[in-house]
């Protein structure tokens, strides 16, 4: 069973990285829910056998306690994947009404940084942060 959750993890994570990738996005976003219910089952599988509550008094002393650390875990990623795909949600429903497209764009100042270092025109002075050049 272990090896299972542990391949379900992995095609989670591999699937969420290989949408994440792509350049539309919806895709991006669904990338984004599919490595957090990555995360969220490996935080469950890693929390182990269930057992007794851990509360005082209510186990004795051969009993299997559950460990409370990877349920507050989970629980804290889901509140957290929540916020963050309602965010993605808003700024990819924004992009479209703004330009009715779902691709993302790329920035003209990469594309010139990355030409200068084909060329072999970007000294070392030139990859550093321009801002913080005291000229």
């Amino acid at each position: 069973m272990t090896v299972m959750i542990a391949a379900i993890v992995a095609v989670l994570f591999g699937t969420g990285v290989y949408m994440i990738l792509q350049r539309t996005l919806t895709r991006i976003v669904l990338g984004m829910a599919l490595l957090s219910h990555g995360a969220n089952l490996l935080l469950l599988a890693v929390g182990g056998a269930s057992g007794t509550a851990p509360f005082i008094g209510a186990f004795g002393v051969d009993d299997r306690v559950t460990d409370p650390v990877p349920q507050a875990l989970a629980l804290t990623a889901i509140v957290i994947s929540f916020a963050m795909t309602a965010f993605l949600l808003a700024l990819a429903f924004r992009s479209w009404r703004l330009t009715r497209n779902d691709e993302v764009e790329d920035d003209l100042e990469d594309r010139r940084i990355a030409r200068l270092a084909r060329m072999g025109l970007l000294g070392e002075e030139d990859e550093g942060d321009s801002e913080d050049t005291d000229r």
